[in-house]
């Protein structure tokens, strides 16, 4: 009997230490965006006083009306949305295209070419902006959100390589025989039987690739200069200045400009857990 009671004290108090562990994480990790709400539709003042205030205090939308009323917010949501948009049609073709090729044809160095894709994620973004920027320069690229978009799919075409390969490989090779044998070429086989069967590993390099370029920063501002042409990311960054940062107009921008990946995340999120994970057990 003591040994019964002892063990349900155990796993209470097991139960209780592992709600208490995972009730702190999930505190740590939604306070900074509770405070950034907060922030954002409270004056400046009540933000910066001292001792803070954990609530929200004479709430209003100034921040919101200010944004779109003096800066041209609206515009940077668009260009930011085209960008990744475009980046995002880019990189799945030809991720889809680069699979195809390493995953069902047999050719002379597709091993090193697969490692080298590899490799080219191991150079930041920071090491090589300078060298692109002089060659976009050199062909008047520069202040195009297209280009732009091109340099943002360079990045992500590798990554959605590595994740289409093994999904196209788990597909059984009697479905392309079977193809063939109906009178399917090569193209018809990739439109017709392993693009519908890998949606959802295809959709998951979509989304990859829209949250890559609709996160850039860096890239988009050694590329862009020309205000009307920011995106949402460079936008937001220019309110601020060495004599002034609109805190609540801030935080009211990387709201809004936080939003769309998370609305989008929440409606797609299964078919990006089952498109990473395609292939990963092969029947």
């Amino acid at each position: 009997m003591n040994v019964v009671v002892g063990s349900k004290r155990t796993v209470i108090l097991r139960s209780i230490v592992r709600y208490s562990f995972i009730a702190v994480v999930c505190l740590l990790v939604i306070f900074p965006l509770y405070w950034m709400v907060v922030t954002a539709i409270q004056p400046p003042e009540v933000t910066l006083a001292y001792p803070p205030v954990l609530y929200p205090k004479s709430p209003n939308v100034l921040g919101f009306q200010q944004l779109f009323h003096d800066k041209p917010m609206g515009r940077w949501l668009l260009n930011s949305g085209f960008v990744a948009s475009l980046t995002t049609l880019i990189t799945t073709t030809f991720s889809i295209l680069g699979a195809y090729a390493i995953s069902w044809f047999k050719w002379n160095g597709k091993f090193i070419f697969g490692m080298m894709l590899l490799f080219t994620q191991m150079l930041p973004e920071a090491l090589i902006v300078i060298p692109i920027y002089k060659i976009y320069s050199k062909y008047h690229l520069v202040n195009s959100l297209p280009a732009l978009s091109l340099i943002h799919a360079a990045f992500v075409i590798p990554v959605g390589v590595w994740i289409l390969r093994p999904a196209f490989e788990s597909i059984p090779k009697e479905v392309s025989e079977a193809a063939q044998i109906d009178g399917c070429d090569y193209l018809q086989l990739l439109r017709k039987i392993i693009i519908p069967l890998c949606s959802p590993a295809i959709l998951a390099v979509g989304v990859v690739a829209f949250f890559a370029s609709w996160g850039d920063y860096l890239l988009a501002v050694t590329m862009i200069s020309k205000q009307e042409l920011y995106p949402a990311s460079v936008g937001l960054a220019s309110t601020m200045s060495q004599l002034n940062t609109p805190i609540q107009e801030l935080l009211s921008g990387a709201l809004i400009y936080g939003l769309p990946p998370v609305i989008l995340y929440m409606f797609i999120q299964k078919y990006i857990i089952s498109g990473l994970t395609a292939g990963a057990i092969k029947g």
